[in-house]
């Protein structure tokens, strides 16, 4: 099975259309995840033309986007249990990871999807996967655009963060 991460699109303030290199991976997707910050709903339409998607709301998000999928939730894909969160979390002071590990203290979760911060990360915290894919539309202070690809095959999580420079 192979999912596509994104969070932080920002649409359609930051991009009028999903970036070239996002469309590539989007044509082969048995699912799509958005960590929020979606901005408006119509990035769903554009993300669901592809392939079914879920996700969660950020901090960005209207009430509209809240109502439809809430501010947290544990997917499961068999065996594999995907916990999901924007990551802004109600303390300011600790950083994005640190929320959005929190959010899922009391979840058994083989990963941790969450954006927020627009810096891609990807590792291993306490067994479990901690998978920020950093934005595909709006980059602020990374030197590139990102996204990732979440792959479970026979009960295995592999995932990979994918880089480019140009979001046309």
């Amino acid at each position: 099975m192979k999912l596509v991460i994104v969070s932080d699109t920002h649409m359609p303030r930051m991009a009028k259309k999903l970036p070239r290199r996002l469309i590539q991976e989007l044509k082969d997707a048995d699912g799509i995840l958005h960590a929020g910050d979606w901005v408006d709903l119509s990035v769903l339409e554009l993300l669901e033309a592809y392939a079914p998607t879920d996700g969660v709301a950020g901090n960005n998000d209207g009430r509209a986007i809240i109502a439809k999928f809430g501010l947290r939730k544990v997917l499961q894909y068999g065996d594999i249990r995907i916990g999901l969160v924007h990551g802004h979390g109600s303390n300011s002071r600790e950083s994005t990871e640190n929320n959005a590990f929190a959010e899922f203290a009391k979840d058994r979760v083989d990963a941790i999807i969450f954006g927020h911060s627009h810096i891609p990360l990807l590792k291993e915290r306490n067994g479990i996967m901690m998978f920020n894919p950093g934005s595909a539309t709006d980059k602020r202070r990374q030197p590139l655009y990102s996204f990732g690809i979440l792959r479970i095959e026979e009960g295995k999580l592999n995932a990979e963060l994918v880089t480019y420079e140009d979001k046309s």
